[in-house]
């Protein structure tokens, strides 16, 4: 088994609201190894950028462990915490926004490398520069090039591009192709599983798109209201699903198969749980069609089957965890 590279214990992030505070990420666990991708899906709002942002300290986590390669990070500070810092990158949903405007393309890409004073010389910084556009598919002819002067696709290949430039081995994928078209969509996907086979990166793919998220991730964990309600490999989520809400996401996924036109549809019904100050026991219970008085007690993760977890009692009941 592959060295796990980041690691995340009981990690918690809430944010104050004038009536206590919002649950936004809550006791979240999880292991991601080294070349290898963790889908994370679930409804908007669920937690997700949130839980992204937390693991890589752009939102400081209220409490929990983020462990890179066994350290925890959120002890670090000054030039150990800048260490670690490079080699944990982010890629935004908005390739626009997430760009300086009135910077180009080469500008860009070199911010980076500039800040963390990663070249020798100036010769060296073009070099890097030059290979780093190269790999994400971005000609010379882009150098002098405004992010208003290209389409989305371009955009993000230069959002990805800045998160290379450092060289790092973990990088968060926040939704990074559901503001593009289709054809676009497949080719940074594409770019994406071909970065991490030749220089071994670790993902965590973060989306509501779950046929991407089949496409390139080893593991899925689905979440909701902040927390985790199921986790397992990729094949073992779409083949052997055990939480009602999965079922759901599942069953809302377009499909050009005739022979399952006819397919049952979960359609849940309910009040979505308040995230201010939840009450102990199951947030998704008020949806879930199986609900019973044991949902009123807080759910742990159990394990139903070799590295599949499922946080819901009745689910691990009727599969003998």
């Amino acid at each position: 088994m592959s060295e796990v590279l980041i690691e995340t214990r009981n990690l918690k992030k809430y944010f104050p609201h004038k009536l206590g505070q919002v649950h936004a990420v809550d006791d979240v666990s999880l292991r991601i190894c080294a070349g290898q991708t963790l889908g994370v899906v679930g409804e908007s709002g669920c937690g997700k950028s949130t839980l992204g942002r937390a693991i890589i300290r752009l939102h400081q986590p209220t409490s929990g462990e983020v462990l890179y390669k066994g350290e925890n990070i959120l002890n670090l500070k000054g030039r150990d915490w800048r260490r670690v810092q490079t080699q944990m990158q982010m890629i935004f949903q908005d390739p626009y926004s997430s760009l300086n405007p009135r910077m180009s393309v080469k500008q860009l890409i070199t911010e980076p490398l500039r800040v963390n004073h990663v070249a020798a010389n100036k010769a060296e910084l073009e070099e890097r520069v030059r290979s780093t556009m190269e790999l994400c598919g971005l000609p010379d002819r882009y150098d002098n090039v405004y992010p208003h002067e290209m389409d989305g696709g371009r955009r993000q290949r230069v959002g990805l591009a800045r998160a290379l430039a450092l060289n790092p081995e973990f990088i968060v994928c926040d939704e990074p192709v559901s503001a593009l078209d289709v054809s676009i969509q497949a080719q940074i996907l594409n770019l994406l599983m071909d970065l991490q086979e030749s220089r071994n990166l670790s993902y965590m793919f973060i989306t509501h798109d779950l046929c991407v998220v089949r496409h390139i991730s080893h593991q899925i964990m689905v979440m909701y209201m902040g927390q985790v309600v199921e986790y397992a490999p990729t094949d073992e989520i779409f083949e052997n699903h055990a939480h009602p809400y999965t079922a759901a996401l599942l069953s809302a996924i377009p499909t050009t198969d005739l022979s399952r036109r006819n397919r049952e549809r979960v359609v849940l019904k309910g009040e979505v749980s308040n995230p201010i100050n939840p009450k102990p026991g199951c947030r998704f219970a008020p949806r879930c069609p199986y609900a019973s008085e044991k949902c009123n007690e807080p759910q742990n993760l159990t394990e139903i089957a070799p590295n599949h977890f499922v946080a819901c009692h009745e689910c691990a009941k009727q599969a003998g965890g």
